[in-house]
């Protein structure tokens, strides 16, 4: 592994800074894959803040194969040319995925940059105008972690990352949800994103997610043996499970350009991926509903077990990648190399 980076700070022999005298010190995660053109636009609105709003920024390079390594590379130099030293960039020798680049940089931005909290993002999401300038103005300690309301550019919610409510945790959220709600039944819906009031959830994904040294003291990192898929959604539950607040604040707005996926192409593509979301939603599933797993397990596999109808060419390949996910999870089985699940498929 190789880093670029600008002068670190230096840090005291315990690993803090000691008291703080001034705004929170908020230092940034952005891991990015090959998606250069939404990185630059990413890193361009993070350091557009002022140092008192942002320390510093950390980008993990999953090993990318787009130009990214060296566009990094240049723009270090410049803006250290510049007088402007807050940007590291930390390069990984393979792709570690979302789940390792997260791990990596977490633990990374906490040794360089010893930061009061941390927000963490994808290279294709950042903040809004004025999201972070919103996060220093009102009092942060009444929770170890924060949540932003995301949307996409033209406004619409991002459904994919609505933080939720865990049913099974609370009784009224199960039953609105077995009534007929269905996913909006403990998911955070639009009233939620118009409030003016902070409300607590238990569930969330990683961009725009804040979170404090004393919620990675609970929490510890992000576990990068998932890869792909859930790490956030079984962080943020461990944080809460741990005794960990994590509070929605609607005036902390982030912005997520993706590409949606139609309603009519209900297949993974790649198809590998099927067997990351599926394997480390079944964990996410058994930590959420405790002794009601021996029902919400079967449910589940059965339900992804069908979706078979829609590979068709892949059945043979879908079906393999679904049976091992159920295995892997059901057993937390998670030291598998990607090599070895891209193999599987190249067999198929």
């Amino acid at each position: 592994m190789r880093e670029i980076a600008a002068k670190a700070k230096p840090i005291a022999s315990d690993g803090r800074r000691g008291p703080s005298t001034g705004p929170l010190r908020l230092v940034a995660v952005v891991v990015t894959y090959n998606r250069l053109a939404q990185l630059k636009i990413t890193l361009s609105r993070l350091l557009d803040h002022t140092r008192s709003e942002l320390a510093g920024v950390l980008v993990i390079d999953n090993a990318s194969t787009d130009g990214t390594e060296g566009w990094l590379t240049t723009l270090v130099a410049e803006l250290a040319g510049q007088g402007e030293e807050r940007l590291t960039v930390h390069r990984c020798e393979t792709n570690l995925g979302g789940a390792g680049g997260f791990e990596t940089g977490m633990k990374l931005a906490v040794a360089q940059y010893d930061p009061d909290w941390l927000v963490v993002m994808d290279d294709d999401a950042r903040p809004s105008l004025g999201a972070l300038t919103a996060f220093h103005r009102q009092p942060r300690d009444g929770a170890e972690a924060w949540a932003a309301a995301v949307y996409h550019p033209d406004g619409r919610i991002c459904d994919m990352n609505r933080p939720s409510i865990n049913p099974f945790w609370h009784r009224t959220v199960l039953w609105r949800t077995l009534l007929g709600r269905g996913r909006d039944g403990f998911h955070l819906g639009a009233a939620d994103y118009a409030s003016s009031q902070p409300c607590a959830i238990d569930g969330t994904s990683f961009v725009g997610f804040f979170v404090s040294r004393a919620g990675i003291a609970l929490a510890g990192y992000p576990d990068g043996r998932l890869f792909l898929y859930g790490d956030d959604v079984l962080y943020t539950l461990g944080l809460r499970d741990a005794g960990g607040r994590i509070l929605f604040d609607p005036s902390l707005k982030f912005e997520h350009d993706f590409t949606t996926i139609s309603d009519t192409d209900k297949r993974f593509r790649p198809l590998w991926k099927s067997y990351y979301h599926y394997r480390n939603l079944l964990m996410v599933y058994r930590l959420c509903s405790g002794y009601f797993f021996v029902l919400v397990g079967p449910a589940a596999a059965i339900k992804w077990l069908l979706k078979v109808r829609y590979h068709g060419g892949e059945r043979r390949a879908y079906l393999g990648y679904v049976l091992r996910a159920l295995r892997d999870g059901l057993f937390g089985r998670l030291n598998l190399p990607h090599t070895r699940v891209l193999g599987w498929g190249r067999r198929q």
